[in-house]
């Protein structure tokens, strides 16, 4: 068993607060905010294991950045589930690729009592003037941004059993609205696209039915259009209603689907058309917008969904294990035809994209997109390098160095800047050599360190988070 797999999926037995962290460098005077992580905090519970990446207790780390210094916080989101885990030393809810141990009594009843996790691990986003901790499972949980407990939860639709949601809303922030997808599991199913406008509680502003609902961890929205791209690993409804396997595992590959893109009007909600497309998959949609009678949708593919697969936690023990490789493409639909076409920006690895999102969502200018990536040359193991995609010359810049795993880039922009990438880069890197982790500042458009913060222990390899600026009215990703 390699260190750097006990250290990115092991378990934080620690929740700290220090006020002022070992800084390396010059934390640029502009940057007064505060960065929210999420992800696992553990994959253990008792002697029990959890199976995947996409699996564990959700834990948040908080960064605050001010005139200079950095504090840091972490807390293990106090949900149901993480409650009942502590109470009895075992894993007691279902979770993305694991189950609880149960008899065969047990799985019965489940099918008519379930129990839906609440471990909202995956991503941050302010929602309603709430800030949440966002989930695939119904269950958002709100958090005080201050003090990271929890305080509450929030749900687009009642009747909990039966639905997922993404985790990747999307934000129109001149009109104060916020969007999400619902899928609704049901012997027919259905898409449900759900507004908020300001504190207003949601609305469903689309439905559109469905057999075999695809897994989508997230959506593409333009000026004028949703874009729902559904790849072909779908699931039979019953399957999931029953819950006799994990979540993900009663989803098929059926490549021979295609991958539809289906278009909505986002201001009436009614269906515009279904274009075809090669099978592919992705988890991320990266950005959308319309070029005269073309829709152009950037998204994170793969030719398959074996990457899911990759994320198994007996795979990733392997030093040797080598992850399928999502490359930044540019899908284009011509909105009065039919046949979609794409072409690969960049065909260096890619996952947990960002941009300027708070800028330059549905702008056809946006420029610049960064991601965690593979090294070329140290291609086995886990994310090991940050990327930099130049869209407009198709070119790729890299942060690398040995040992080290960075999580998701997250952009933030310098206020007044007249260039796209005048801003940093802040990623929290796994150091491997010294058995804990940092908070890494890069130069956004030279892509050179300016500081790194340390942290007294190893933070988890996790999934997203959000940048909220000293006013905190919008956050720089979400």
């Amino acid at each position: 068993m390699s260190k750097v797999y006990e250290l990115g999926f092991g378990n934080t037995e620690n929740e700290i607060k220090i006020e002022k962290l070992e800084i390396q460098g010059i934390i640029p005077g502009w940057l007064q905010g505060t960065l929210i992580r999420n992800g696992p905090g553990t994959f253990k519970v008792g002697e029990q294991q959890y199976r995947h990446w996409f699996d564990g207790l959700a834990m948040l780390h908080k960064f605050s950045i001010q005139n200079g210094n950095v504090s840091y916080a972490n807390k293990y989101l106090n949900t149901k589930a993480y409650r009942e885990a502590k109470a009895t030393n075992q894993i007691s809810y279902s979770e993305f690729a694991t189950d609880p141990c149960r008899s065969l009594f047990s799985r019965i009843m489940t099918v008519f009592s379930p129990k839906i996790t609440d471990s909202a691990k995956v991503s941050i986003a302010k929602i309603a003037q709430r800030y949440m901790a966002l989930a695939e499972t119904p269950i958002q949980v709100e958090f005080d941004p201050d003090t990271l407990e929890s305080v509450g939860v929030f749900n687009y639709e009642d009747r909990l059993v039966g639905q997922m949601t993404t985790v990747h809303p999307q934000f129109d922030f001149e009109y104060d609205t916020v969007y999400n997808l619902v899928t609704r599991y049901h012997r027919v199913s259905h898409y449900n696209i759900h507004q908020i406008v300001g504190n207003t509680p949601p609305t469903k502003l689309s439905s559109l039915p469905v057999n075999s609902p695809s897994y989508l961890h997230s959506f593409g929205m333009s000026k004028n259009y949703f874009i729902l791209t559904e790849f072909p690993l779908v699931v039979n409804p019953l399957a999931l209603l029953l819950w006799l396997k994990p979540y993900i595992e009663n989803f098929k590959w059926k490549p021979e689907r295609g991958t539809p893109f289906w278009v909505i009007n986002r201001h009436t909600g009614e269906l515009v058309s279904r274009f075809e497309s090669d099978p592919f998959f992705a988890f991320h949609h990266i950005n959308a917008f319309e070029q005269g009678d073309e829709l152009i949708v950037d998204l994170a593919a793969y030719s398959d969904a074996s990457i899911i697969q990759s994320y198994y936690l007996q795979r990733m023990q392997s030093n040797l294990n080598q992850l399928p490789s999502g490359n930044l493409r540019r899908y284009r639909i011509p909105l009065k035809g039919k046949t979609v076409s794409y072409e690969t920006i960049s065909d260096s690895c890619m996952e947990l994209p960002n941009f300027d999102y708070a800028r330059l969502n549905t702008n056809p200018d946006y420029r610049y997109v960064y991601s965690v990536s593979v090294n070329k040359e140290k291609n086995l193991g886990f994310y090991n390098q940050i990327l930099k995609v130049d869209i407009k010359h198709k070119k790729d810049l890299f942060w690398f160095e040995f040992g080290c795993y960075p999580g998701e880039p997250i952009f933030v922009g310098r206020p007044g800047r007249a260039n796209e990438d005048d801003g940093v880069i802040l990623s929290v890197v796994l150091d491997e050599r010294a058995g804990s982790s940092f908070l890494l500042v890069l130069d956004a458009s030279s892509f050179n360190e300016i500081a790194r913060v340390s942290i007294p222990q190893p933070i988890l390899f996790g999934y997203h988070g959000a940048y909220f600026p000293e006013n905190h009215e919008k956050s720089e990703l979400l």
